[in-house]
Formats: structure tokens, C-alpha cells, sequence
């Protein structure tokens, strides 16, 4: 298994799913509330979930970019940018699904090239805080890449919820769905 075998499905799942959840907002409250949820936060100190759709997208291109050691699109700083003025500008809900849309495509179009570092190859992963991991690469998508994104998905999920937004765990997982077995059917009598 590649690190992208198992960062590209990841975020391509829960992006989708997390994409499903605004779909699902939006025709719950209608476009105007819709709008107005992209402001709402789980606490004072948290980002809106504006941001935390920003960023939830920026770590699925960060993971994506890193492992092939390749240099972020400008797509990247958009989205940083967008997130962390998303506080005074949330932007809509069409917006944040366009983004997430652009994502997406940045995903599958790296996971189609194939191209990544060995996962047992160094991976300095600097934060804007002057601090630095030494990791490799397996270490930093399993310990780093998809908790954060995951973090900012769920902490997503949490604040629709939070506004009543009508989501369960079937929404959470929708993309297991194609795996579930079948009970197989009683015998014919």
C-alpha cells in the first residue's frame, strides 16, 4: 500500500461526505440561513465552520502535496487565506462547496499521477509557529495528515449538528454503504 493508497481515498471520502453535509443544510434551512451557519462555532475560541471547511480542504492538498514532495498550488494559500478571514468573511455555502470541489479534483489528479516519496524517506514538516517535526513519511499521514484532517472535518460535522442540522452516523459513513453485506435471504419454502 502507497501513502496515497491510503491518504487520496480518505479524503476524497470524507470531502464528499463533508460536501453531502452543507448539500443537507442547505435544503434543511434554505440558502439564506444556509449562509448564516458558516458563521457558527462550537466555542468563542474555535474557527466558524467556514474556516473549518477551508482548512479541512487545505490539509487534504497539504497531505496530498507533501508526500510527493511537491510545492502547494496557489490554490492552497486561497483557501488559508479564505479560512482565516472566514470569521468577518464566511463567505456562502455555494462558495464553500465550490472549494471543496476544487479539492477534490486536486486529489484525484495527484492520486492519478502516482508519484510520491518512499514512505520510509525523511519528512520535515515545519508549522508556521517556528516548530518542526522530523517524520517519515508514513509517520507524518498517519500521525499528522489525517488527524488534522480529520479534525477539521469532524469539528464541521459537530457544528451542524450543534444548529440542528438533521446528520447521523449514516451520514458520516455513507461511503461504506457499497460494502455492506446483505443478509442473505431466508429459504424458499
Amino acid at each position: 500500500m502507497t501513502l496515497t493508497d491510503l491518504a487520496a481515498p480518505t479524503y476524497s471520502q470524507m470531502l464528499g461526505a463533508l460536501a453531502a453535509w452543507l448539500r443537507k443544510a442547505q435544503a434543511q434551512v434554505g440558502r439564506d440561513h444556509g449562509d448564516a451557519l458558516l458563521s457558527a462555532r462550537l466555542a468563542d475560541d474555535m474557527f466558524p465552520l467556514a474556516t473549518q471547511i477551508r482548512f479541512a480542504c487545505v490539509q487534504a492538498l497539504e497531505g496530498m502535496h507533501r508526500i510527493r514532495g511537491a510545492e502547494f498550488p496557489p490554490l492552497h494559500a486561497a483557501l488559508l487565506d479564505e479560512g482565516r478571514a472566514a470569521g468577518d468573511q464566511p463567505g456562502s455555502l455555494t462558495d464553500a462547496l465550490s472549494r471543496i470541489d476544487e479539492a477534490l479534483a486536486v486529489v484525484a489528479d495527484l492520486a492519478a499521477a502516482g508519484e510520491e516519496t518512499d514512505p520510509s524517506a525523511p519528512l520535515a514538516h515545519a508549522l508556521p509557529i517556528g516548530m518542526t517535526f522530523d517524520f517519515t513519511g508514513l509517520q507524518y499521514v498517519r500521525d499528522w495528515a489525517l488527524p488534522q484532517f480529520y479534525f477539521h472535518v469532524m469539528t464541521a460535522y459537530a457544528i451542524l449538528r450543534s444548529r440542528e442540522i438533521e446528520l447521523g452516523k449514516a451520514d458520516y459513513v455513507a461511503h461504506l454503504f457499497p460494502l455492506l453485506r446483505q443478509p442473505d435471504a431466508p429459504p424458499a419454502d
